[in-house]
């Protein structure tokens, strides 16, 4: 199923493209998207009906690695780069919750909210993407050979 996805590198280079801004006012970093689109997968919903195919996208890793989107934001923190990123979560700590995160001993208490609620917003963004992404090949007239691409 992986040759429907390499038919569309080019489509989704140009979404990634475009999409910047909308990470921009996100929550995330750039950085931190990377890690969340390494942790999703795309499928074509409904894919043997033309008219409700829809690409969405399985964010069943995306728990895994939310853990490491703290990481990522201690590692910018500690090099003095975007400190307004991710919602002012640099609440001190930085070395110490770094490596508490690595031997998975995670943060403080109050974190499993903070933690949904940054799984939801990862989840909505990434729906968007791929929403725009669906977009983007039916505009471009290549929606239905990827939807025939990914049922074979």
């Amino acid at each position: 199923m992986s040759e429907w996805t390499d038919a569309i590198v080019g489509e989704r280079m140009t979404v990634d493209n475009e999409f910047t801004d909308r990470v921009s006012a996100s929550r995330f970093s750039s950085q931190e998207w990377g890690l969340i689109m390494t942790a999703t997968e795309f499928e074509i919903e409904n894919a043997d009906d033309a008219e409700d195919a829809r690409l969405v996208a399985d964010t069943s890793s995306l728990p895994a690695i939310m853990p490491e989107l703290e990481n990522v934001r201690s590692q910018v923190a500690a090099m003095g780069g975007a400190p307004g990123q991710g919602d002012g979560g640099g609440s001190g700590g930085g070395l110490v919750d770094s490596i508490k995160g690595a031997l998975g001993l995670g943060g403080s208490g109050g974190g499993g909210g903070a933690d949904a609620e940054e799984l939801e917003a990862a989840e909505r963004l990434v729906q968007e993407y791929a929403d725009e992404l669906q977009a983007h090949l039916e505009d471009n007239g290549r929606w239905e050979q990827v939807r025939l691409a990914y049922q074979e």
